[in-house]
């Protein structure tokens, strides 16, 4: 027997999950000579976000390896968790919000100390072997975080020499 309910009160078998499990999103292209990079959205791994680079061979490689996120939390909406420099690349993982430098054929490694910091929206200024990237800093605690401009060395060993400070 046919049953007619009144419009938008059936329970239908089309969910909103449903609807984006397999659905990969794409954000920060970015170009590295003649190679392409962008980031993906993984649903199916637990909204894992992946650097892919596209090369001449045209084909795609997925370059951050299981147990990396690159992703950033500044902000608290992210955004700019990644840039490239002459096939290295800089992000930021989502479990620790540290800035990781992954070399071509290596592994990622850490170039920010652990600690209460985010990094994100990065630039490489390749003349002083340096990167500039927006830090929020949340080691005062509280629930204000002070946002800064500051210079990285593109190897590590610091949180960062400020450019800029104050301004939210």
């Amino acid at each position: 027997m046919k049953i007619i309910k009144p419009y938008g009160s059936w329970k239908s078998p089309v969910t909103s999950d449903l609807s984006v499990a397999g659905t990969i999103s794409l954000a920060d292209i970015a170009l590295d000579g003649d190679d392409v990079y962008w980031i993906e959205s993984r649903p199916t791994e637990g909204g894992r976000y992946v650097i892919v680079r596209l090369g001449q061979d045209a084909k795609a490689a997925e370059l951050t390896p299981q147990g990396f996120n690159a992703r950033t939390t500044v902000h608290e909406y992210g955004g700019g968790a990644s840039i490239v420099d002459r096939g290295a690349i800089y992000f930021s993982n989502f479990a620790d919000q540290r800035l990781y430098r992954q070399a071509p054929g290596e592994s990622p490694q850490p170039i920010t100390p652990s600690g209460k910091m985010r990094y994100a929206d990065g630039v490489v200024d390749r003349s002083r072997d340096r990167i500039y990237c927006v830090r929020e800093d949340l080691t005062a605690g509280g629930r204000d975080a002070v946002y800064t401009l500051v210079s990285l060395n593109q190897l590590g060993g610091h949180a960062g020499v400020v450019m800029a400070s104050g301004n939210t």
